[in-house]
């Protein structure tokens, strides 16, 4: 197996953990505050995922970060830099897209969120990632599938809670151009659970300063904490991070935008929501825009 085609269905494992972790997601929402959900959630990503990251170093003889002084020096400095940076940018990301959830509904939060499948070339134009006009294409399709899917006609007005979901959005869209930089120079898994440390411990902080809770709320929200913390979060955030190893960003946006689409097919499989034609035809649109930047571009073929 190639590592693109690895890469990729790693990513669609990933936007499919992400997609139905949505009525997971939603149901704690309604039980918690943004900072304590994220809070314990984090931690239970850092819980799950450390012995992981020890097992797979000690099995490796503990070259995980390289085999020279060196090399295990510049790893464990991109390690830590990376895991500040990362777990910061997600932090807000995630922030603002649990408070701004609060202000819309579903359907506008899913896909003013999953814009980051055009906005990550946008951003990428800034750090010299060329994106070749096939990509481009395809996202802007993606973009039309997604609106066919999740907003239909006549209901679509920007709220506040709209406005905090499309910085959402943003700060996304930076988190996967920094995995990007950072997933190549270090260990895939401890990078992972870094950066679920460092927003473990800022939604911690912005807990106690913020919110309130009662351990019976805390009980009540036990299946979703740990559906997203050990599903979407440790699980999920670690197969992007390992799969964007080999993969470019830009399509990488594109294959984690399917998670809309998943998360529409979970709910028509665990709530019994019917999914209309135009929703079908949305997913369909998103499904050819996927297919389609996958083939090679043509200085791709010249190069061969």
């Amino acid at each position: 197996m190639s590592k693109k085609l690895k890469s990729d269905l790693l990513l669609i494992l990933t936007a499919f953990i992400w997609g139905s972790s949505f009525i997971a997601q939603s149901k704690g929402a309604d039980l918690l505050g943004p900072f304590t959900f994220n809070a314990i959630r984090y931690f239970l990503a850092v819980i799950s995922l450390a012995p992981v990251a020890w097992f797979l170093n000690k099995k490796n003889g503990g070259n995980n970060f390289g085999h020279t002084d060196e090399e295990k020096r510049e790893s464990k400095k991109a390690l830590f830099i990376g895991g500040l940076i990362l777990g910061l940018i997600l932090f807000i990301a995630t922030s603002l897209q649990q408070y701004g959830m609060a202000f819309t509904t579903a359907a506008k939060g899913g896909f003013i969120t999953t814009l980051y499948v055009i906005l990550v070339p946008f951003l990428g134009l800034f750090v010299k990632k060329r994106v070749s006009l096939l990509t481009w294409f395809c996202a802007v399709l993606a973009v039309v599938g997604l609106y066919l899917l999740s907003i239909q006609p006549g209901t679509f007005t920007l709220t506040k809670g709209d406005t905090l979901v499309l910085l959402c959005a943003v700060f996304f869209s930076i988190h996967i151009l920094f995995i990007d930089y950072f997933s190549p120079k270090t260990d895939g898994v401890a990078l992972s659970c870094m950066q679920f440390l460092v927003v473990g411990i800022i939604s911690t902080v912005a807990m106690l300063l913020f919110e309130t809770f009662t351990w019976g709320d805390v009980y009540l929200a036990i299946p979703s904490l740990l559906y997203t913390g050990i599903g979407s979060s440790s699980i999920g955030y670690t197969l992007q991070i390992l799969a964007q190893k080999d993969a470019d960003p830009t399509v990488t946006s594109l294959i984690l935008s399917l998670e809309s689409v998943f998360a529409a097919v979970s709910g028509a499989l665990l709530l019994g929501e019917i999914l209309n034609m135009r929703e079908i035809i949305g997913c369909v649109v998103m499904f050819v825009a996927i297919v389609l930047a996958q083939l090679p571009d043509k200085k791709a073929l010249e190069q061969k």
